[in-house]
């Protein structure tokens, strides 16, 4: 009897009545301490499953009939249209939320002891909301949606080895078609939310356990000067309340305003020019145009992935936590990266596109070398400089430096996303954004 009674009484104190502590400390109430990102993403997601809930009434997942059903509900159902909008812009909003709340994760130092496998489940939770917004991008079943799966699906099969069978796999079948609606739709609105449900739970309870949010620690030699602490409620409750409130309204503002684009129905006789994948993976597809395919959908976000998996459990001073960039020098190094990096993409971007010719300068060197290997290695080579450059010339920490190689290949995927997005053309080729 007592040993199943522990089950229940471990969930109810550690998930339920430990969700939030008595009290907090003092400085972790400022608005720009954690921007609130955390508390947005929550949100968002509530107003995902809402939404989402209501859509599933209406919406048919079968291939001749899912486009009738979303104009259906955009044209007759009362709200239809308002509900949709919802929960499309809710999700793209949730994309950029969860990834600003990464960054701010790093960039305090929020990932130390005790933290890191905390870390690492944010790491796979964004992963899951990228997978979760792909999946309903094709849903609505239009030329805009099936293409631009069709192309993102098309990345996998440069996947060493494997990459058609994850192909197949994803797609139920060697084409995009009724299988790969089921697919999606199964993993849209039931696998991916109850994956994504169990480990924010978890997510939550390991910041618990780790003491909440992490703030600098005082100096061994001034113990009294550790943070004052206030009651949760009010203090912290009407903060999260009042973000909560703001993000609702603001999504509800965008979804009156702005509607959900429906393009004409999915025809796979006709391709549209530029054919796009999804904006978060525009950095992917940019890639694809300067990079040997198989280095650019696979090799290089491997490697990142894994470095970023491993970056807790390396050993780097833990001074700073809960601090941006840890310090003046580490905000300054920061600041030259990105703007270095700014630079260093866009000019490589141009001069990719219309002077460099990797393949003619070698001719006698494989593709998966001259286009490959060696601008890959290249690239590494000018982050390791980042990283070395902050370390020598700033006398940058080794958690400064690592920030500043940080800052450098996140502003460099953001311009390559924001190149695919708004600067590529027909053919996709470099053009302005306006005619």
């Amino acid at each position: 009897m007592k040993t199943e009674r522990r089950p229940r009484r471990f969930l109810l104190r550690n998930l339920v009545l430990h969700f939030r502590p008595t009290t907090v400390p003092e400085p972790t109430l400022k608005f720009t301490f954690t921007w609130g990102l955390g508390g947005m993403a929550v949100v968002l997601v509530m107003l995902q499953i809402v939404t989402g809930v209501m859509l599933k009434f209406v919406y048919e997942p079968i291939a001749t009939q899912a486009y009738a059903s979303v104009i259906h509900l955009q044209n007759d159902v009362p709200f239809g249209g308002f509900i949709r909008n919802i929960h499309f812009w809710s999700a793209n909003f949730l994309v950029v939320a969860v990834f600003l709340h990464l960054l701010r994760v790093f960039f305090t130092g929020a990932f130390h002891a005790g933290r890191r496998f905390t870390w690492v489940v944010g790491l796979i939770l964004f992963f899951l909301v990228l997978a979760s917004n792909f999946t309903g991008y094709l849903l609505p079943w239009d030329q805009l949606a099936y293409w631009a799966v069709t192309i993102s699906t098309g990345m996998l099969e440069y996947v060493p080895g494997i990459g058609l069978r994850i192909q197949h796999l994803v797609r139920g079948g060697p084409e995009i078609g009724q299988a790969t609606l089921g697919i999606f739709f199964a993993l849209h609105t039931a696998v991916i939310p109850i994956l994504m449900g169990g480990l924010m739970a978890f997510h939550f309870w390991r910041i618990r356990k780790a003491g909440g949010l992490a703030v600098s620690r005082p100096p061994e030699n001034e113990p009294d000067a550790a943070p004052a602490s206030v009651p949760v409620v009010p203090g912290l409750l009407i903060r999260e309340a009042v973000v909560a409130l703001l993000v609702i309204a603001f999504v509800c503002l965008m979804a009156a305003a702005i509607d959900t684009p429906v393009g004409a129905p999915a025809n796979p006789g006709l391709s549209p020019n530029p054919t796009k994948a999804p904006w978060y993976f525009g950095g992917f597809q940019e890639m694809l145009l300067h990079f040997h395919p198989s280095f650019a959908v696979f090799v290089i976000p491997a490697i990142i992935f894994f470095a970023l998996l491993l970056v807790p459990y390396v050993n780097l001073e833990e001074t700073g936590a809960g601090i941006w960039f840890a310090s003046r020098t580490g905000r300054r190094t920061a600041a030259i990266a990105a703007v270095s990096a700014v630079l260093f993409t866009g000019l490589l971007v141009f001069l990719d596109e219309f002077y460099m010719d990797w393949t003619g300068w070698m001719p006698d060197v494989s593709p998966f070398l001259s286009t490959g290997l060696i601008p890959a290695a290249g690239c590494f080579v000018v982050v390791a400089g980042c990283y070395l450059s902050a370390r020598k010339l700033f006398s940058a920490t080794r958690m400064e430096a690592l920030q500043a190689g940080f800052v450098f290949l996140t502003v460099s995927f953001v311009v390559m996303t924001l190149t695919c997005a708004l600067f590529r053309g027909q053919g996709m080729r470099l053009m302005w954004p306006w005619p």
